[in-house]
């Protein structure tokens, strides 16, 4: 028979852990063409809390590409090579229980090239500026090119759990 007392008590005494995990699914005109996962770096997580305190930080509010290798690290605050910065579809984005969901479509000739060019993209990050910022997520994957005639979509799902 199981002692609810000392299970209470045993539950009250373990630490609660708060995750924040997700997904980035990319694109490229209407095909899936990437799926990876989500880092939420130090500067996030700091935003993240300052919002539970009252602090009027700018809700996210843009969405940047670019061309950088170097692996995703939570002590990030840029991209390592931003090529095009845009505002999200829904400033803030969209919540859904203890999901929140950022969304852009970056539309052809964004960024700006010149046929037969493309973008090699290869990094992502969520923004609270059109310049600066702070950095909520940044990831890093392998390389999508984007011509200048594709639309890129980039649907960003971060999950609290």
């Amino acid at each position: 028979m199981i002692d609810k007392k000392a299970l209470t008590n045993a539950l009250a005494k373990a630490p609660d852990k708060v995750k924040l995990t997700g997904k980035l699914k990319i694109t490229l005109n209407g095909k899936v063409v990437r799926e990876v996962d989500n880092l939420v770096t130090t500067v996030g997580k700091e935003f993240i809390a300052s919002r539970m305190q009252g602090v009027v930080d700018g809700v996210m509010t843009h969405m940047a590409i670019g061309t950088g290798t170097t692996a995703a690290d939570v002590a990030d605050t840029t991209l390592e090579t931003e090529i095009t910065r845009q505002t999200l579809a829904t400033s803030g984005g969209t919540v859904s229980g203890a999901v929140i969901t950022f969304e852009r479509t970056f539309a052809a000739d964004d960024p700006d090239i010149t046929a037969p060019a493309v973008s090699a993209v290869t990094e992502a990050g969520i923004f609270n500026h059109a310049s600066a910022g702070d950095m909520l997520a940044h990831t890093v994957f392998t390389v999508v090119n984007k011509a200048e005639t594709d639309t890129m979509t980039i649907s960003w799902a971060i999950t609290v759990s």
